[in-house]
């Protein structure tokens, strides 16, 4: 276990047995990505609220709960997308982000080279794009790539088959390179300075996150 997967599990442990400081711990480390999920499915404003709403229910829940920091993320992943669709369906919309899901979310944070690639794009720009892709696409790049769960943890989140996740997987991917392509982005310099020689293009990010995530 990774140093910070134990160390979001201790908190997991110890808010379950009524740690608010370890449950402020736990929000601060898994709400960025889970609200970055969130967005997949409901625009803003309402994602925010929605967000609120799956974490209410995740604090009423979290002693039932039963695991690591793995499956800890995906349990809270699978309590937002039930709380977006359930505002969804409220408002007798669709989810944000078009597309069907006949194909029908991680890789652990800063070591896959998806997960490079968006860091390089910046945050926002990266929703940007990933927004641009369908449905079943964007959940599963979101779930493995930004929420940080393997093939077998996202379809659970999703309902859906281990292969067909890592089918929508690759095909974001891959469609993100082109739109890196279209739009320049593979050669931006990231924020932290470093140059752009060090990254690589957008296809062959997505190429290299496509065989890590074959493997997972």
């Amino acid at each position: 276990m990774q140093g910070d997967d134990a160390e979001l599990t201790a908190a997991v442990r110890a808010a379950q047995g009524g740690d608010e400081v370890a449950f402020r711990t736990v929000y601060r480390a898994v709400h960025p990505r889970l609200l970055g999920y969130v967005r997949t499915l409901v625009s803003d404003p309402d994602a925010e609220d929605v967000a609120s709403e799956a974490w209410l229910q995740i604090a009423r829940d979290i002693a039932r709960f039963s695991g690591d920091a793995d499956r800890f993320r995906g349990w809270a992943a699978r309590i937002a997308r039930n709380r977006a669709l359930d505002h969804l369906r409220t408002r007798g919309r669709r989810p944000a982000i078009g597309g069907d899901e006949s194909d029908l979310a991680v890789l652990p944070a800063g070591v896959d080279t998806a997960d490079e690639a968006i860091e390089a794009l910046g945050t926002g720009r990266a929703m940007a794009l990933i927004s641009r892709l369908p449905q079943d696409q964007a959940e599963a790049v979101v779930l493995r790539v930004v929420v940080g769960l393997d093939a077998k943890s996202a379809a659970q989140v999703l309902g859906k088959r281990s292969g067909a996740v890592r089918t929508a997987a690759h095909r974001g991917l891959r469609k993100l390179a082109e739109l890196l392509d279209e739009t320049g982005e593979d050669s931006a310099e990231p924020a932290d300075g470093r140059g752009a020689s060090q990254w690589d293009t957008g296809r062959g990010v997505t190429h290299k996150a496509s065989r890590t995530l074959r493997e997972t």
